[in-house]
């Protein structure tokens, strides 16, 4: 590489400063720090979308690289533990199921243990055989003990509920501390270089030159759509709810190590409970019901007194056809948008920027990089979509238009598929490193009703009795597990209490 190498990221909040953070950690202190310079443009006249965040367990890899300590990550975010996300009234009015993080059960026989399951008749919910799901529901938390090998305390999965603003914040002083530069300014027009970009300029005249560019500007898009005009692909077809209205409370009740959401008549409400207030949401589609009205719902499910006014947030679901234009990547909701049902918008933002470090641009940008990018790109959030529809699509509610449309609508022909192959043997069909593991489709599609009308045909040579006791011991492993940990509220305040503070 010949010369200095210029990035620059547009937009700060979760997504720039997690993408500065990621980039400083492998480009920037090192041997060749020299060869780069990497500057993060933001203006604090602008806001930033985030809100009360959840997330899913590969966060504590990414904190992990850029080497942030957990437990000082809790204390400076207001953070608390996750063990998986709970449905309300999803399958059907009064149903409640939970997608927990790990596995359920274990292998036996070379099968899965959900095949045994279905072969004794599914007696007892799945629920039973999950330690994620029997601690989430006692309240109860603890990191996992890799030393002790074959119990379900050795791999307990876990993520994290806190404030992504605090969290960007948090970043940006680890960004800063490696070297990345902040630039304060409100861009007012960006020059394009034939395919890409070539420079921005600010309101007070700054000119910001670059040799590759990481949009993290939200919805707004200022580089890949509004400078690069770069198509959307629209998935409100099949998602449609577009809107959120947004409001914190003070905490209530025990703190719970779940994410809890609720459906509602034209959508959900979120309740993300962290440790100084608890984060509140109801995401909605207004072709169903107006903003007004969506309000009026949110605030009558609150268990508390609102802090603030409650914030509207418009969005729509779907993607840019390309993620990486020229010297332009996308990142973030810049590059596309899928509600927080599944807790996926952090993640997006990480993978994403991991997979630009592995393949990363050299003096310029290879074409067939650039599509092994984007492809990739294009099915994880083709995945991860599929799986957010399969909540809506199992619904056997039929108690206004909107369940009834997620009812009829047809879905997309691969996840048309999976529910076929599931319904007939339990075979859980996934494809490649797509996010979402078997355990997490088992539990959605059997939390939402979808019964396989057979077990595995192999699942039936296994001696009855045999079967029967492992899938009972399985269960008292579970409890007796649970039975030790402590209270999700003591392990936090034994490990990482946050400085009291302004909710």
């Amino acid at each position: 590489m010949n010369g200095e190498r210029r990035i620059v990221i547009v937009g700060g909040g979760t997504a720039g400063w997690m993408s500065a953070a990621a980039l400083a950690s492998r480009l920037l202190g090192k041997d060749g720090a020299a060869r780069w310079t990497l500057r993060l443009v933001e203006s604090d006249e602008i806001g930033i979308v985030g809100v009360g965040e959840a997330t899913i367990p590969p966060i504590r890899g990414f904190n992990a690289l850029i080497g942030l300590d957990e437990d000082e990550f809790l204390r400076e975010t207001g953070g608390t533990f996750k063990l998986g996300i709970e449905f309300f009234d999803w399958g059907a009015l009064g149903e409640r199921y939970m997608h927990a993080f790990g596995d359920v059960g274990r292998s036996l026989d070379e099968l899965p243990f959900h095949q045994h399951w279905l072969r004794l008749g599914a007696a007892l919910p799945l629920a039973e055989y999950s330690i994620n799901n029997q601690a989430a529901l006692a309240g109860r938390f603890m990191r996992p003990r890799p030393d002790m090998a074959g119990s379900p305390l050795a791999e307990i999965a876990y993520a994290f509920h806190f404030d992504a603003a605090r969290y960007a914040a948090l970043l940006r002083r680890h960004a800063e501390a490696r070297g990345v530069q902040r630039v304060e300014g409100r861009i007012t027009h960006v020059e394009r270089d034939g395919g890409g970009v070539r420079r921005l300029r600010l309101q007070d005249g700054e000119v910001v030159e670059g040799d590759f560019f990481i949009d993290c500007s939200g919805l707004h898009g200022l580089l890949i759509d509004k400078t690069l005009g770069v198509a959307f692909e629209d998935w409100s077809h099949w998602l449609p709810c577009d809107r959120a209205w947004a409001v914190p409370t003070p905490p209530s009740g025990p703190l719970l190590p779940y994410t809890r959401a609720t459906a509602r008549e034209a959508g959900w409400q979120w309740r993300i409970p962290l440790q100084q207030r608890t984060g509140n949401g109801h995401v909605f589609a207004s072709a169903f019901v107006d903003e007004a009205a969506a309000r009026e719902t949110l605030l009558r499910h609150l268990e508390a007194e609102p802090l603030a006014e409650p914030r509207l947030i418009r969005f729509r679901a779907g993607r840019r056809r390309e993620a990486w234009v020229g010297n332009c990547v996308a990142i973030g909701l810049a590059g596309g948008f899928l509600e927080p049902l599944e807790s996926t918008s952090i993640h997006l933002i990480q993978s994403a920027v991991l997979r630009l470090i592995e393949i990363f641009p050299g003096d310029r940008a290879e074409p067939a990089d650039i599509a092994e990018y984007n492809r990739q790109t294009a099915a994880e959030m083709e995945a991860v979509r599929d799986f957010v529809i399969l909540h809506y699509k199992l619904t056997r509610r039929d108690d206004s238009p909107f369940w009834r449309h997620c009812r009829e609508m047809a879905v997309p022909e691969a996840l048309q598929a999976r529910m076929a192959r599931f319904a007939s043997h339990g075979h859980i069909l996934r494809r490649g490193q797509e996010l979402f593991s078997e355990p997490s489709w088992l539990q959605v599609l059997v939390g939402q009703g979808l019964r396989p009308r057979h077990a595995h045909p192999l699942a039936g040579l296994s001696a009855g009795e045999r079967v029967q006791a492992f899938v009972d011991n399985t269960r008292d492993v579970v409890r007796r597990c649970v039975a030790v940990m402590p209270a999700h509220a003591d392990f936090i305040a034994a490990h990482c209490v946050a400085p009291s503070q302004k909710p």
